[in-house]
């Protein structure tokens, strides 16, 4: 961390940055709405502290020396920055904030299409989405609530389920050749999320469900981002296993096609983790409520 104990006052720096920036010192007391004598005597004491001139006067102004022209520089940006963090702290105060961590999946393809209609009702809180692969709990970031895919009973922290895990294999049309797709299973690419992201669904597991003989055939690729195994899926690289929520907007336009008629369920779901340490916030309680709206349509659509 800088040694900020020797540094002058910031009235100093400030009267020396609008001198070197106005190139006269009378205009820089018309901006800072003080004398050409005060601003004077800062940067004679300016100059005394670091022990050499920092202007040299001409007709009509001052320009920078040598060492004003650096110092001036630094001043500059360290003022600049200052402003930019204290503006950022002040629009914080204005508007309420709630943080949640989630994965890029959810916060793609079912948070950020929904949030919306969450800032029309609230329109000074901002919603701040913390993505990553890895789940985190409140108690584990600094976060107010967190979205994690599981089972909740399994959980450490409270959860609420937001809505259960509801999947079907999807590709894109032109990899069908006709036939029975569902059969067609074990003789198309088969694109596979890292096992270690989360306890998805995975192959097997599905080839278990629909009753099609076993083992299935090695993943074609493997990805450990959603967002990114969706989009081989869409270019026809393979067969995905679409999660109901996020490829239903997909399926209806066309994009991806369905191999099975029926979703498949698990005990599983995204869950909404609280904090076990903190009080929450009547906000984010409001937050909450919203969600679990939103999640009881979202069960809603996927039993239709």
């Amino acid at each position: 961390m800088p040694d900020t104990q020797h540094l002058p006052p910031l009235a100093m720096l400030q009267a020396f940055e609008a001198a070197a920036r106005l190139r006269s010192f009378t205009a820089a007391a018309r901006e800072l709405g003080s004398t050409q004598s005060a601003v004077s005597q800062h940067i004679k004491r300016l100059e005394a502290d670091i022990g050499t001139p920092l202007f040299q006067r001409i007709h009509r102004g001052v320009r920078l020396t040598r060492t004003g022209s650096s110092l001036h520089r630094g001043i500059a940006e360290g003022l600049t920055t200052l402003a930019e963090a204290y503006e950022r702290s002040r629009q914080l105060a204005r508007n309420d904030v709630i943080n949640v961590a989630t994965d890029y999946a959810l916060g793609t393809y079912w948070l950020l299409p929904r949030l919306a209609g969450f800032r029309r009702a609230h329109p000074s809180v901002d919603v701040r989405l913390v993505t990553g692969q890895r789940p985190v709990t409140p108690d584990q970031a600094d976060v107010d609530i967190a979205l994690m895919f599981g089972n909740g009973y399994e959980m450490s922290a409270p959860t609420r389920l937001l809505f259960g895990e509801s999947v079907v294999p999807v590709c894109a049309p032109g990899l069908l050749q006709g036939g029975d797709a569902t059969a067609s299973l074990a003789d198309l690419p088969l694109l596979q999320l890292e096992a270690d992201s989360a306890p998805w669904f995975d192959w097997p597991t599905l080839f278990e469900h629909l009753g099609l003989p076993g083992p299935p055939p090695e993943p074609a690729l493997i990805f450990n981002n959603y967002t990114l195994l969706l989009q081989a899926a869409l270019t026809g690289q393979g067969v995905a296993i679409g999660w109901s929520p996020f490829v239903e907007p997909l399926l209806e336009n066309g994009a991806l096609t369905a191999l099975v008629d029926t979703p498949i369920r698990s005990d599983n779901g995204y869950q909404i983790v609280f904090p076990g340490s903190q009080a929450m916030d009547p906000l984010v309680l409001e937050f909450v409520d919203w969600l679990e709206a939103e999640g009881r349509r979202t069960e809603g659509d996927s039993m239709a």
